[in-house]
């Protein structure tokens, strides 16, 4: 009967799983539906945008031209009517001249004709219809200003729908995640010489199989890429994975998405522990400062967070990873002191940590949940760390079960912390140049937090960081740290 149980259970969750599958899928089409309406009316929008336009470049043409012909009208008209108003005036004196020709034929005396008809002839030498012209300054024809749309008539009816490219292929195989950075190629499926730019969409999610309408984050982009492969650098890894789709544009229009493709950006993700941080620490999600006051201004609410309160913190599971909930003591009297929220129980992990220039003393490193809210780092057999003292004189030191190993190196400006849980080692780095510090050699028998104790400055602390690979490396090449080891690291119980 319990295999039947078994069995029926892992049949419920099949069917859980796949209900919930469908039930993405369904809200995707329901999504995508949507979608279809709104780029039709958007697209049926700019097509009678384009066609108004065109409509308005060829009432501009035409009025254009009709101007062009109304002017050549005016001017050949106004020709016409200054050469027809020549030829009533020269008509007009031709008939005069005529008319007095004709009386002059009627003179009897030969002196007085002689006269007249010496005077007609001087008049007909310089009459004005033996000058003009009797044929037309211009014609009537208007054909030079005709148009013949045929080409354009026959190009409008050869229009189409743009060319879309098609749809990129992503080369998952070639992508790459490290060092948080993405590394993204892709493809073609077939030669497109019209292809000017390519646009890389990505987003974080925590779902590893299609996309979800629901509870997403919003896709950020990245236009004008001109290569088929880009690298996403400088990324927090915060969500299990990360989602990335390419799509390809012509000097007009885009195409479709390529499928999306969903690529694992694993790290170590946690905040820092507000509710049981020393009442004089200031904490924020990544950031610590110490505050001298801070104890005296919140005295009062000191005794409600603090009751009923034990020594172990609850803890949740998360991704697989346990997360402190707040039910421990608050730290307090000198211990400065703020826990990660998020435990380590295997794998390997990696954090950074830049304090203030002015901090005058500080510890980073790990402890056991069990860390006594009077215990400071390194002074127990359950917390290992690196400490830097400013203040009167400059240590630099690795400590541990009240012993001190001091380090006579810089201390760097940001300090990596790499804890390999399984393979017993946690090694502190300059985060900048990946150089080893020192190392801790320790079998771990409990879950650890990341630990931080601060005096006189602030802490920033930069979680969601892939072990880096220069790290990586260091790991492979040497079985242990030459150099940077020393007499603490055997001391671990």
């Amino acid at each position: 009967m319990e295999e039947q149980r078994e069995t029926l259970q892992r049949i419920i969750s099949t069917l859980a799983n796949k209900n919930d599958e469908i039930h993405n899928f369904i809200d995707m089409l329901n999504q995508t539906i949507q979608n279809v309406q709104i780029n039709s009316s958007n697209v049926i929008s700019e097509l009678d945008d384009e066609f108004d336009g065109l409509y308005s470049v060829l009432d501009e043409m035409k009025g254009s031209m009709a101007s062009a012909i109304q002017q050549e009208q005016a001017r050949k008209i106004q020709a016409l009517q200054n050469q027809l108003s020549q030829c009533s005036n020269a008509l007009e004196s031709s008939e005069e001249l005529l008319e007095l020709a004709a009386q002059s034929l009627d003179i009897k005396d030969p002196v007085k004709f002689s006269e007249a008809a010496r005077q007609i002839k001087d008049r007909v030498t310089v009459a004005s219809a033996f000058r003009i012209s009797l044929k037309p300054e211009v014609s009537d024809s208007m054909t030079h200003l005709m148009v013949d749309f045929t080409q354009e008539r026959h190009a409008l009816q050869t229009v189409k729908f743009l060319p879309v490219p098609k749809a990129p292929v992503i080369d998952l195989a070639a992508c790459l995640v490290i060092d948080n950075c993405i590394t993204v190629s892709w493809r073609m499926p077939e030669e497109d010489s019209r292809v000017d730019h390519f646009v890389l969409e990505y987003r974080k999610t925590n779902f590893d199989g299609l996309a979800r309408v629901k509870d997403e984050q919003s896709w950020e982009l990245i236009d004008y890429i001109k290569a088929t492969e880009y690298t996403l650098s400088g990324l927090k890894f915060d969500t299990k994975y990360m989602n990335v789709r390419v799509r390809a544009c012509n000097k007009a229009v885009a195409g479709e998405y390529s499928d999306p493709v969903t690529l694992e950006t694993k790290a170590f993700v946690f905040n820092l522990d507000n509710t049981s941080s020393h009442l004089n620490l200031k904490v924020e999600d990544s950031y610590v400062e110490w505050e001298p006051t801070g104890g005296k201004g919140q005295e009062k609410v000191k005794g409600k967070e603090n009751k009923g309160s034990g020594a172990s913190p609850k803890r949740t599971s998360i991704g697989g990873k346990a997360t402190v909930k707040g039910s421990r003591d608050r730290f307090a009297g000198e211990s400065y002191t703020v826990l990660g929220n998020n435990a380590i129980e295997s794998g390997q992990h990696y954090w950074e940590v830049r304090a203030q220039k002015d901090c005058k003393s500080y510890s980073v490193g790990v402890a056991y949940k069990t860390l006594g809210k009077y215990d400071q780092l390194g002074k127990t057999n359950i917390s290992w760390c690196i400490h830097v003292n400013n203040w009167l004189q400059n240590t630099f030191a690795a400590k541990h079960n009240n012993k001190t190993k001091t380090l006579d190196i810089p201390v760097p400006d940001r300090l990596g912390v790499y804890c390999n849980f399984d393979g017993g080692q946690l090694t502190f780095y300059n985060a900048i140049s990946k150089v080893p510090l020192y190392t801790f050699r320790i079998k771990f028998t409990q879950p650890l937090l990341p630990a931080f104790m601060i005096w006189c400055g602030g802490l920033a602390v930069s979680t969601g960081l892939q072990v880096p690979s220069a790290v990586k490396t260091l790991q492979k090449n040497e079985n242990g740290l030459s150099g940077s080891t020393g007499s603490l690291n055997n001391i671990a119980q």
